[in-house]
C-alpha cells in the first residue's frame, strides 16, 4: 500500500516551503522506497523557491541530497534489499546511454526530467501525491525533504552500513560537486595557484579538493568572516573578502601572471562573476563554473579576444564531472581514511518543520551546510 508521510513542498515560486501530508507510491520495478535519515539543505533547492530555476510541475517536493534505509523494493528489482543503506545521487545514471558509456554519467540522458520531478521515462507519471490526490513533483526525482520517498535505482548508491547517514548524505551533491570542480573539472595539479569564489556547501569542498590535489596556493574568497575561517580550517592557504584582493594576491605569487584555476562556486551566479574569474587568471588558465543563478540571465562582460590571446578557458561543470555511482563511494572511502572532512561541514541540524529557518540561516551566511535530521 502507498505510504503516508510528510514533506516540504512549494505550491508556486517565489514561495516558502510548506510541510504537509503526502502519499508516496509503492515502488515499481526498478524503484525503491527509502526512509530518510538525513537531507542536506542545498542552495539549488533555494533557487527553486526563489524562482531562479523554474520547475515543470507544482506542487513540487524539494530536496535532492539525502541518505536513508531501504524499506521496500519494487518487484523484479535487482541488487537492493530491505535494510540497505543508500545515498541518493541528484543525477541519475542509466549506464547505457551514449554519455554513461563514455564515462560521463553526470550528463546521463535519464536526467531530462530533473526539474519536472516525474519518473525519468514518463513526464506524466509522479511518485507522490497530496492527501487530496494532486500529483507532486520530486526535486531531481528524489524529494529528500520528505520522511519517506520512492526513487529510481538509477538515482541510488548502496553504501557500507558503518558510515553515518547524516554525513553520508552530503556526498550526493555538495561534496561531490565541489570536490570534483577542483579535482576532475578543474584538473588542479600539484603546485597550482587556485582561487575559489564563494565558500558555501560547494565551495568549501572545492577548497578541500584543491588542497588534496596539491595546489600550492588555495585562495578562498567570501565576504563572510565565518566562511573564510572555515575555509582556512579545511585546506585554504589564504582567504580574502573580495575577488579583487584574491586576484592581486594570486598575481603576487605567480610573477605577475595570475591564478592557474578559478573555481566559481558562488550561491547566486552572475555574468560578472565569470568576468572577474577570467580577469584573475594567468595565461593558459581555466575558469570552472559550478554556481547557478537566474536561468534567464544572459551575458558575460568579457573581451572575448582575450580568450584566444591568453589561451584562457571557461567551462561549466555538473557534479564536478564526477560519476556518482563510482565517485560517491570513493569520497566516502576518503572520509573513512581521514582524507576528506564531512562531519566538519555540518554547521547546524534542523527538524523538517524548521526548514524555512534553515534557509533563512543560509541567506544570512550562517551555515556551510544545514542538514535536516529525521527521527
Amino acid at each position: 500500500m502507498p505510504v503516508n508521510t510528510r514533506g516540504a513542498i512549494l505550491r508556486s515560486a517565489p514561495g516558502q516551503w510548506e510541510v504537509t501530508d503526502l502519499v508516496a507510491d509503492d515502488p515499481r520495478t526498478g524503484e525503491l522506497q527509502v526512509k530518510l535519515a538525513a537531507s542536506g539543505m542545498c542552495h539549488s533547492d533555494d533557487h527553486i523557491a526563489t524562482g531562479d530555476m523554474p520547475v515543470g510541475h507544482y506542487p513540487f517536493l524539494g530536496g535532492h541530497e539525502g541518505a536513508g534505509v531501504v524499506t521496500a523494493v519494487g518487484p523484479g528489482t535487482k541488487d537492493f534489499k530491505e535494510g540497505d543503506h543508500v545515498v541518493f545521487s541528484f543525477l541519475p545514471g542509466c549506464g547505457r546511454c551514449r554519455y554513461c558509456a563514455n564515462g560521463q554519467q553526470y550528463i546521463c540522458d535519464s536526467g531530462a526530467n530533473l526539474l519536472v520531478g516525474s519518473r525519468w521515462d514518463d513526464a506524466e507519471s509522479f511518485r507522490f501525491q497530496t492527501s487530496d490526490g494532486t500529483p507532486v513533483g520530486q526535486m531531481c526525482g528524489l524529494g529528500t525533504f520528505a520522511e519517506v520517498t520512492t526513487v529510481d535505482v538509477r538515482s541510488t548508491v548502496k553504501i557500507p552500513d558503518d558510515i553515518p547517514l547524516d554525513v553520508a548524505c552530503l556526498v550526493g551533491c555538495g561534496v561531490g560537486t565541489g570536490w570534483g570542480t577542483a579535482v576532475q573539472a578543474g584538473e588542479v595539479r600539484a603546485g597550482d595557484t587556485v582561487i575559489v569564489m564563494g565558500i558555501g556547501g560547494i565551495g568549501i569542498n572545492a577548497v578541500q579538493g584543491a588542497a588534496h590535489a596539491g595546489a600550492s596556493h588555495v585562495i578562498a574568497v567570501d565576504p563572510i568572516d565565518f566562511k573564510r575561517e572555515k575555509a582556512m580550517e579545511l585546506g585554504a592557504t589564504h582567504s580574502f573578502a573580495s575577488i579583487d584582493e584574491a586576484a592581486e594576491f594570486g598575481r603576487s605569487v605567480t610573477n605577475g601572471q595570475g591564478a592557474d584555476k578559478v573555481l566559481i562556486t558562488v550561491g547566486v551566479l552572475k555574468g560578472e562573476h565569470v568576468a572577474q574569474g577570467v580577469e584573475a587568471l594567468g595565461k593558459g588558465g581555466r575558469v570552472v563554473i559550478t554556481g547557478l543563478g537566474d536561468l534567464t540571465d544572459v551575458g558575460i562582460p568579457i573581451n572575448p579576444s582575450m580568450l584566444a590571446l591568453f589561451t584562457k578557458e571557461i567551462r561549466g561543470a555538473l557534479f564536478g564531472d564526477q560519476n556518482p555511482s563510482a565517485d560517491m563511494l570513493k569520497m566516502l572511502r576518503l572520509y573513512q581514511e581521514g582524507n576528506l572532512k564531512l562531519d566538519e561541514l555540518i554547521t547546524k541540524r534542523y527538524k523538517l518543520d524548521d526548514i524555512n529557518q534553515g534557509y533563512e540561516d543560509l541567506h544570512a551566511g550562517k551555515n556551510i551546510r544545514g542538514v535536516i535530521i529525521y527521527d
